[in-house]
């Protein structure tokens, strides 16, 4: 029995087994999260820019040709080989450059459609009819003053075909600045660039262009760079093409 109640008490003091517990998982520390590759930042596309050099300013039969007082025409005498009659109403002859004359027309229906009625006054002037013409002027004002107002021979926009000078439908300030004030002279300085024709004279230009404000004369330069012209708010072709004013002749 006592070797009994030994056994027995020996069991009672013997520590109990350990109560099996669930395998903790490790705690790893130190190993960074999966990081996401940050999204690229697209890279905008610069603004397109307008070639100034796509069109020479120098060639008499570029549509960009720049002729002023202290840039003649090369050769002076230079005659357009695409000249054709334009069909738009007229008091001289519309004699223009094929393209000119496409877009005159274009140009003219539009006033007309909306109720503004346009004739063409002066066209294309050869280099013997711009002898005559600035002859006539010096007669009649002087030589000075012929000069704000006519392009001596080789020297005349009116001679590359592609200048227009524009009248209203009955006559009305005709070739005078108050055309400008007309319904015929404000439709054109707003609309003529949607149809290639830039007011080459503006007014307050003179010590640029060398001309007194002319509100009928338009030149067409074509569509791209009117509307160019017309965007950037830069009123002479000298300017846009970082020419030297020509406000005299060099000689």
């Amino acid at each position: 029995m006592v070797g009994l109640a030994i056994a027995l008490g020996l069991s009672a003091c013997a520590p109990a087994a350990p109560t099996p517990t669930p395998d903790a998982r490790p705690t790893v520390t130190g190993i960074p999260a999966p990081s996401q590759s940050p999204t690229a930042t697209p890279t905008p596309s610069p603004e397109p820019t307008f070639d100034r050099g796509a069109r020479s300013i120098d060639d008499p039969a570029s549509l960009w040709v720049v002729a002023n007082k202290l840039r003649p025409l090369q050769p002076a005498d230079y005659a357009p080989a695409d000249l054709r009659a334009a069909d738009i109403p007229y008091v001289y002859e519309p004699v223009l450059r094929a393209d000119a004359a496409a877009a005159a027309e274009q140009l003219v229906a539009a006033a007309a459609a909306e109720g503004i009625a346009l004739a063409a006054q002066s066209t294309y002037r050869s280099y013997a009819s711009q002898q005559r013409v600035y002859a006539g002027w010096v007669a009649q004002l002087g030589q000075e003053a012929a000069d704000l107002t006519s392009a001596r021979p080789g020297h005349s926009e009116h001679q590359t075909g592609l200048s227009i000078d524009f009248s209203a439908v009955p006559a009305n300030c005709t070739l005078d600045q108050c055309f400008a004030q007309t319904p015929q002279g404000q439709w054109l300085a707003a609309n003529a660039w949607r149809y290639g024709f830039h007011l080459r004279y503006p007014e307050g230009a003179t010590p640029v262009t060398g001309y007194e404000f002319e509100p009928w004369h338009y030149r067409y330069v074509g569509p791209e760079l009117a509307a160019e012209l017309h965007e950037t708010g830069i009123r002479t072709l000298e300017e846009f093409f970082e020419l030297p004013p020509a406000p005299d002749y060099a000689g």
